[in-house]
């Protein structure tokens, strides 16, 4: 082993500019990987983080997942009903405080109602809609980041003013109000309210920041004529990624249509699926690229030293020992680069954290990155084992020469 290890320094100390060319190359590959990553990772996982904290991770509706049967259909299997009119329901979760109690003995997180209506806001003239909600400002910031979102006014102030609302600050932009004016809402029921603004909020979603208004549940109860009713109860769990499996046990048990997080924003959990195949992607032939220098230079190695694999074979070096050889020089390069690159990447991922951004279209000034050890193993990885190949084709083929004819055909 130690004359397989004597003979591969050799040869890379011999072409040693050479050798540092390779190195640098994977090296430049592995340290771009890395800050690849860390880059699409953190701008992911920001956008979730700011998602998740934009809504419930769990919200149970007064709706149900699938139609109640009919009696008819209990008595009769091959019975069909068409174009019945369905009697008209009392509107509103059953029962509320029970709910609410048995889901608090087990979900692990917290749990508070809300009333949900959708309403119209008018002021000066301007006429825009709104999903109004209504909530219990003691137990709001246990369930949401809305304390947290409030740029004017607080959640107690919607106990100062007579039909108090506060307002997304997009939404409040549209309609041109601000802190203290006072705006007409109504609801399809036709009832209409006058309430004062004494709070502007931005979550950083434009969806919620443009269309949502919040109120006290009195006094969305009373805008949606459910006085005494609640049709939404809204949960934050302790761990986000459970939401679907919590949704599915909440649907199992009382039948209400519940929804996780995922669930209402399948179509961009799927375009992350698809953004991480594109990003590993990338990464990989990046570092594929940069394997190709470690390639060039076995290659250059072999061939030149055709002639000393001649003589080593003749002496009773095998075949097994000679493709050793070379891709121990390989792996070398592989392994140098590799840290050199980490070394890199961790440079320019601090360098990119250092980097101060201004939008004004949201309240974050750095770029969000994640600096995780995974990166650099799978970058590490990728280019210690592209360099080990690199090295096998030009070994095997060192190892496949019969001596006899190299001797016999040298000058």
């Amino acid at each position: 082993m130690n004359l397989v290890v004597d003979i591969a320094w050799t040869h890379i100390a011999a072409r040693f500019r050479q050798t540092v060319v390779a190195v640098l190359g994977v090296a430049i590959g592995v340290g771009f990987s890395i800050m690849m990553a860390a880059l699409m990772q953190g701008s992911q996982d920001d956008f979730v983080r700011t998602l998740v904290n934009a809504m419930p991770h769990v919200a149970i509706n007064d709706e149900r997942r699938e139609a109640p049967r009919q009696p008819a259909e209990e008595a009769f299997d091959a019975a069909q009903i068409r174009g019945l009119t369905p009697a008209t329901r009392r509107r509103g979760i059953n029962n509320p405080i029970a709910t609410i109690a048995a889901l608090e003995s087990w979900v692990p997180g917290s749990v508070t109602p809300s009333v949900q209506a959708r309403g119209i806001l008018r002021y000066g003239g301007k006429d825009v809609t709104s999903v109004i909600v209504g909530i219990d400002p003691a137990r709001e910031p246990r369930v949401s980041q809305l304390v947290n979102h409030l740029k004017q006014g607080s959640l107690p102030a919607l106990f100062r003013a007579t039909n108090a609302i506060i307002l997304g600050d997009r939404l409040a932009e549209k309609l041109g109000a601000r802190l203290g004016s006072n705006i007409a809402m109504s609801a399809g029921t036709g009832k209409v309210m006058t309430g004062q603004v004494v709070g502007i909020f931005r979550s950083g979603v434009r969806a919620v920041d443009e269309g949502t208004s919040y109120v006290l549940i009195r006094t969305a109860q009373v805008l949606a004529e459910q006085t005494g009713l609640i049709n939404e109860i809204r949960i934050r769990l302790n761990d986000p990624m459970s939401a679907r499996a919590v949704a599915d046990r909440i649907i199992a048990d009382t039948g209400l249509k519940t929804i996780s997080w995922q669930e209402a924003n399948e179509d961009l959990m799927s375009a992350f699926v698809v953004r991480n195949v594109i990003m590993y992607t990338v990464v990989g032939a990046i570092l594929l690229v940069a394997s190709f220098g470690t390639y060039n230079i076995i290659s250059t190695i072999t061939f030149e030293k055709s002639r000393d694999i001649a003589i080593l074979k003749s002496l009773g070096l095998t075949q097994a020992t000679v493709r050793r050889i070379f891709i121990l020089e390989g792996l070398v390069i592989g392994l140098a680069g590799a840290l050199a690159g980490s070394v890199l990447g961790f440079v320019l991922t601090q360098v990119m954290l250092s980097i101060e951004i201004r939008t004004g279209f949201t309240d974050a000034t750095r770029l969000p990155l994640i600096v995780a050890p995974l990166h650099y193993v799978i970058a590490g990885g990728i280019a210690l084992a592209s360099s080990a190949i690199a090295g096998y084709f030009p070994a095997r083929k060192a190892a496949r020469v019969h001596p006899v004819e190299i001797i016999r055909g040298a000058t």
